[in-house]
């Protein structure tokens, strides 16, 4: 597979503001593919704007923010606000295992993965996670991600950008992953936006890996840098594509970052 840059916006459907900025964004050729929220104020106006306009989505896994929908389930959202404590207690807290949730993270990723079929026609082919919590360990050591789906892989960093012992540890939560699901090369945010170098290093990056950068357009600078096509002006050699555009039968590579 050639390289290639997958722009993704996180947090579609979260509210109107959210997925407006997004879908312009769309529009002008910034963002590639979207992560959608589920349970939210606009996750049904979201997906509708999706299937009409082609947007490619994937789920994006929401533990931690109170879901927003009117009508859910009394369980649901007790089930949510359980976990999502849990999570929150301390920093450690998704690193460790809590078997007395076992049964809640599992009731959590089955509903959102029906409600995505639901909204999208098709059960989500692509997982991330608000906050990155779909990397949490429950969720990791209980495989509640489909084995074969795209899973956004840790963020990518030079040494000395982290301690060793944490570019460690998110190798080896790396290497796990790819044992049961696809990859992209790297992963960046496309936060900060300064100095532009960065983001240069990126593209050309991605002119021979697949690369995923994560975006929110909520964000002013980044929807201004992502609606005027200011990314279009680092690419060079490299070309933004939607995960589809990647051949379900192609290996992706679990580059050594």
């Amino acid at each position: 597979m050639p390289g290639c840059l997958i722009v993704n916006a996180d947090d579609w459907g979260r509210n109107i503001e959210t997925t407006d900025r997004i879908a312009e964004c769309a529009v002008a050729g910034g963002v590639s593919a979207v992560s959608a929220m589920v349970f939210m104020a606009d996750s049904e106006r979201a997906a509708a704007i999706a299937r009409e306009r082609g947007i490619e989505a994937g789920l994006h896994l929401n533990f931690t923010t109170p879901f927003t929908a009117t009508g859910l389930s009394a369980d649901l959202v007790r089930c949510q606000q359980v976990v999502g404590r849990s999570l929150r207690r301390h920093r450690l807290a998704p690193f460790v295992f809590h078997p007395g949730l076992m049964r809640s993270f599992e009731y959590l990723v089955a509903a959102q993965r029906d409600e995505f079929r639901r909204l999208y026609g098709a059960y989500p082919r692509r997982l991330d996670g608000h906050h990155h919590m779909h990397l949490c360990a429950n969720v990791l050591l209980g495989r509640l991600m489909p084995a074969g789906t795209f899973v956004r892989r840790n963020f990518c960093f030079d040494a000395g950008e982290k301690s060793l012992v944490n570019r460690v540890y998110r190798r080896s939560v790396d290497r796990v992953l790819a044992r049961r699901h696809r990859l992209t090369d790297l992963f960046f945010s496309l936060a900060p936006l300064d100095p532009p170098s960065r983001i240069e290093r990126i593209c050309s990056l991605a002119s021979r890996l697949v690369v995923e950068l994560e975006t929110h357009p909520v964000e002013r600078d980044e929807y201004r840098f992502l609606r005027g096509g200011e990314l279009l002006r680092y690419l060079g050699g490299s070309r933004i594509v939607p995960p589809s555009a990647i051949h379900p039968q192609e290996p992706l590579t679990l580059a050594a970052s």
